[in-house]
């Protein structure tokens, strides 16, 4: 076996990238206060090729130290927009025609294994504050709800965990 280095992977700069097809999906983010997890997200999307990336109310924007720390340059690759109110975002998410998929421990909820993404929609993941979760103002609002089954005594993942598993059932489920 053989590490393969960085070069030979083909990977295309920013501007190439922004010309590539994306997935049909996109990210939201409620709230989430952690720049960690607001720069791994950002990293998982450029990975995932995520259409787009929505932070919302207090989440944190680039420019940012902190940010980038994590996302290490992936905040310059990833198409991301400033909400001040997730529910606005997610007003603007339906009239575009996006299915709204609250990731969340709520009834009803679908175990994520069991959801299997239709490739002719279009999707919005989104991901809550990492102790209160979603908004309640936005359960009303979403299509359906995915919850990742859990079996520890905390019942939470980590945002940006629970964000690379679920984007990751959606790409690997569309292969």
């Amino acid at each position: 076996m053989r590490k393969i280095l960085n070069q030979e992977l083909g990977r295309p700069n920013n501007i190439e990238n922004a010309s590539k097809e994306k997935h049909n999906f996109c990210v939201v983010l409620d709230n989430v206060r952690s720049l960690s997890n607001v720069g791994s997200v950002f990293r998982t999307c450029d990975a995932l090729g995520a259409s787009n990336l929505y932070l919302c109310g207090i989440t944190g924007t680039p420019p940012n130290r902190d940010l980038h720390k994590t996302a290490l340059g992936s905040e310059e690759s990833v198409n991301w927009i400033y909400f001040e109110k997730t529910a606005l975002c997610v007003e603007f998410l339906k009239n575009e025609g996006y299915e709204i998929v609250l990731i969340e421990q709520i009834e009803p909820s679908i175990y994520l294994h069991k959801f299997s993404p239709i490739p002719s929609k279009k999707y919005a993941y989104i991901f809550g504050n990492e102790i209160d979760g979603i908004s309640s103002e936005l359960l009303s609002m979403a299509d359906l709800a995915i919850e990742i089954p859990q079996f520890g005594t905390k019942h939470s993942i980590n945002i940006s965990v629970c964000a690379g598993m679920v984007l990751w059932n959606h790409v690997s489920k569309n292969l």
